[in-house]
């Protein structure tokens, strides 16, 4: 893999056949970095995605940066034109990328055992709800179900009303850096082994949440405890949660040691605490949860947002406000470090976005261009990299395949 000035994935060339968020997603996180991502969606329909809102009017809003540096191939792989194409590409990538139901791509004569005989060097990231085996595989995987399978949802919310989903993709999200990092996984053991080849990755929505769970596993296996659902961090570190200001505001605040706790007790000139029996380690303090973080409630009461901003800030305790998208906006930091840039809409001129992340010292990404229009790239790709003749793609057209 060369190095440009593209990202340090120039050179990789991956398939998008996946709709909506999860696995396109870790195609764009890859993209970012310089890979050449063809997106393949079907003629006249495209991604899901495109009608899934917010909007403009009619202009979908997720779209531009969710798909951004991704070329548009219009492909129908219903027909045996459709998959004689994506061969071709298969022969000429190093990725491919989908999220069909087990079953689906084998039953079209596209599945791993297939393509690998056009290339054997061939990463085949397959994305589903419950993974390619298991009970569970056939049934349709969409992220929300799949946070409540992964034990998650059963921990958000209180105990008096029901569970809480997260209010946006978050599974799909997660399971899209899984997209990203299994990809690579794969394309460095194929590059620097000798007997390298290509191989599939079976990622599960599911899997990806419960992967994070593993205070939970050990809490049931050794203690038997089921931890029912809290509105916040409890049952790791007190004092934790959400603490209100004198003038209104919400703050978020925790004390993840006993270090750290000994810090937030200095700043309350409360050094008793550190020599109590009630409260001198994080154990005996979660067992008085509410108590402690009542304590420091009051006392962060007494303060507006920018003064406990401030006064924790010099002893180094972990405090934030909580902030809306207006106050993201607003911030210096988001500023500083780029979080959010500025790029150009074919449509609706100056759009902005989130930037880059993580930050490369030597070879970042880049935003170099946004999601495409539907079928954007069709005869580009097809004449360019596949050497088909203008008579040929004409005949693709007329036939519905792109």
């Amino acid at each position: 893999m060369s190095l440009s000035i593209e990202g340090p994935l120039n050179g990789i060339r991956i398939l998008d056949v996946s709709t909506v968020i999860a696995a396109p997603f870790g195609a764009t996180l890859l993209g970012d970095f310089g890979a050449e991502v063809i997106k393949i969606e079907m003629p006249n329909r495209g991604d899901s995605l495109r009608n899934i809102g917010p909007f403009k009017e009619e202009e979908p809003l997720r779209w531009p940066a969710l798909a951004r540096n991704k070329k548009s191939l219009t492909l129908d792989l219903h027909k045996e034109e459709g998959k004689k194409v994506l061969k071709e590409l298969i022969r000429k990538s190093d990725v491919l990328i989908e999220n069909f139901r087990p079953g689906t791509l084998e039953k079209w004569g596209l599945g791993y055992e297939d393509l690998k005989k056009e290339n054997p060097n061939l990463i085949m990231t397959r994305v589903t709800g419950y993974g390619q085996t298991g009970p569970n595989s056939p049934k349709a995987g969409f992220g929300t179900p799949a946070t409540a399978f992964s034990g998650f949802t059963y921990l958000h919310g209180y105990q008096d009303r029901p569970p809480i989903s997260p209010s946006f993709s978050l599974t799909d999200y997660i399971t899209g850096i899984y997209v990203a990092f299994s990809t690579m996984t794969a394309l460095y053991y194929r590059d620097v082994n000798e007997e390298g080849t290509g191989q599939s990755i079976d990622i599960s929505l599911y899997e990806s949440v419960f992967r994070m769970l593993e205070f939970l596993v050990a809490d049931y296996d050794q203690n038997k405890i089921i931890k029912e659902r809290t509105p916040g961090l409890s049952g790791h570190s007190s004092p934790a949660g959400i603490f209100q200001t004198k003038d209104g505001h919400w703050m978020s605040l925790v004390t993840s040691s006993d270090t750290t706790f000994a810090r937030l007790a200095e700043a309350m000139d409360r050094e008793d605490m550190l020599v109590d029996k009630r409260y001198h380690t994080n154990v005996e303090r979660l067992k008085r949860f509410e108590e402690t973080n009542g304590i420091v409630a009051d006392w962060i009461k007494q303060f507006t947002k920018v003064e406990i901003q401030r006064v924790l800030d010099q002893y180094g305790v972990p405090i934030s406000p909580i902030y809306s998208i207006k106050d993201i906006f607003e911030d210096e930091h988001y500023k500083a470090r780029e979080n959010i840039v500025e790029v150009e809409h074919p449509r609706l001129g100056k759009f902005k976005m989130p930037g880059v992340v993580p930050k490369f010292s030597k070879t970042p990404g880049s935003i170099r261009s946004i999601g495409p229009d539907l079928g954007e790239h069709n005869d580009e790709i097809l004449e360019e990299l596949l050497q088909y003749s203008k008579g040929e793609i004409n005949a693709l057209k007329e036939s519905g395949v792109i």
